[in-house]
């Protein structure tokens, strides 16, 4: 598996070695963001629901993580219904759930933090 599952993603002056995560790295990763559920599906990602006061306030939280998702070049699948925002996050070149997914998470629940939001 090793260098198989090994990608790398230019980061302008770096490259950055992703894999998909094992699944003893997933079950250590997986608690470091205990709001966001797994889904075994199409190799592995990870979903968050997320509900704000308003539109407006779905829509700035969603503008924020932009911003962060093209600095590191992983974007995160999404969706946006009135105030609920859902996202999923996986890491489609190397088939599943990587480290890349979990940084992002942890970022993406700081921003939430910013936002009064009701779950």
């Amino acid at each position: 598996t090793g260098a198989s599952n090994r990608r790398f993603q230019d980061h302008g002056d770096r490259a950055e070695a992703t894999m998909k995560l094992t699944d003893e790295a997933r079950a250590v990763q997986l608690p470091t963001v205990p709001a966001w559920r797994f889904d075994a599906a199409r190799g592995g990602s990870i979903v968050r629901d997320f509900e704000f006061g308003d539109f407006v306030q779905a829509f700035g939280f969603m503008s924020q993580v932009a911003l962060v998702a093209e600095r590191s070049s992983h974007h995160p699948e999404w969706s946006n219904v009135y105030n609920r925002v859902r996202v999923t996050l996986t890491t489609h070149d190397d088939g599943g759930l990587s480290m890349k997914d979990i940084e992002l998470a942890r970022a993406i629940d700081r921003m939430a933090s910013m936002f009064r939001k009701q779950e």
